[in-house]
């Protein structure tokens, strides 16, 4: 029987998700060579996820809230690299999202939760706006969010790495970290160990299954169901009270559940009855259409904050993960953050908010 082998390269990233594949090109840009292990799953949330472009309605506070405004408004020069190197001109909708107010209630707590940056729309400039929103009361209107096509986007981030000399991609699962003071390994599923200087985790629902990253236990996966309808009623994203509605190309994506169900990836009867009720309600015109539901698993945290940073013990090992509902948006940033702490360069961000150890 063959024995196990043993390789080494510079960089270890460990997941080829959105999280995985931003921080291998920020890397490879800055002359890195990486290996980027991973092996796709049955519901990886980076192809299953609606794409919101939304700090303005995902609120958090501090460093937090402001890492997410810098990882939205990175995005328009990380599409025009992406378009430059790959001929892929990501779609994203940039016309701002609408948290539509239905009752007296709404329109009070969305008025008082609302950023200094949005504004109001009664009722009559809602329905201006977007006719299929006319029995909306009003809405506050977040200019600057949008939505991406994460579907196409990590095509095009996957046929960037596959391009790059500096990337050399492994189709194989981690199971193991051993980080060290001044180089780690990594044992995947094939019984390979692969040396590195660095290693990044960056594994989605399933980093906190690999042993000997301990930080990482603190990701479990939440079951999110979606609704693809077979109708484009609405321009903007749209919020309501208990959902949300992404207009893509001819379909519109409504989600989303949030269901603590381990690595259980099926629909249900009753968690697509209430994505499809949260859309509805947003949109009435959908309940006309045909829907597909599918189902993908968030890498949440306990505070739904991603742990980002370096092992506070063993420098080796980089901690991306746990990106809750916000990976999409913080791919782009995620990445190159990673890169700057790869490589020793200045920091532009302030982590206090995602340092691994704390919890």
């Amino acid at each position: 029987m063959r024995g196990p082998r043993k390789l080494s390269e510079e960089v270890i990233v460990v997941g080829a998700g959105l999280i995985g594949l931003t921080t291998a090109v920020a890397l490879a840009e800055r002359g890195v060579s990486v290996t980027l292990i991973g092996q796709t799953r049955p519901g990886e949330a980076s192809p299953v996820a609606a794409g919101m472009l939304a700090p303005s309605v995902e609120q958090t506070s501090g460093p937090a809230h402001n890492f997410g405004i810098a990882a939205r408004d990175r995005y328009p020069s990380y599409l025009d690299f992406l378009a430059e190197r790959t001929g892929i001109r990501v779609p994203v909708n940039q016309l701002g999202i609408l948290q539509v107010a239905l009752s007296a209630k709404g329109i009070k707590g969305l008025r008082k939760s609302a950023l200094a940056t949005s504004s109001w729309l009664d009722a009559k400039e809602l329905a201006e706006r977007e006719p299929a929103l006319s029995h909306g009361l009003g809405a506050v209107f977040n200019p600057d969010d949008g939505a991406v096509d994460n579907v196409a986007l990590l095509d095009a981030l996957q046929r960037l790495a596959s391009a790059s000399d500096r990337i050399k991609r492994v189709e194989d699962i981690v199971t193991a970290i051993d980080a060290g003071a001044g180089s780690a390994s990594v044992k995947t599923a094939s019984r390979t160990t692969y040396n590195a200087g660095s290693i990044v985790l960056a594994a989605g629902a399933w980093a906190g299954q690999i042993s000997g990253a301990r930080f990482a236990r603190a990701v479990a996966p939440a079951r999110g169901q979606l609704v693809s309808y077979s109708a484009t009623p609405l321009r903007h994203v749209a919020y309501g009270p208990r959902g949300y509605v992404v207009p893509r190309g001819d379909r519109t994506i409504g989600g989303s559940t949030m269901e603590n169900v381990g690595f259980d990836t099926a629909n249900t009867p009753d968690g697509v009855r209430k994505v499809r009720t949260a859309s509805e309600e947003i949109c009435p015109d959908l309940a006309l259409s045909k829907g597909i539901a599918s189902a993908g698993l968030r890498p949440v945290t306990p505070d739904m904050l991603p742990i980002i940073g370096v092992d506070p013990e063993h420098h080796s090992l980089i901690y991306a993960c746990g990106h809750s509902r916000n990976g999409v948006l913080m791919a782009p940033l995620t990445g190159d953050i990673i890169a700057d702490l790869v490589t020793g360069a200045p920091l532009s961000r302030d982590l206090s908010q995602f340092r691994p150890d704390r919890f």
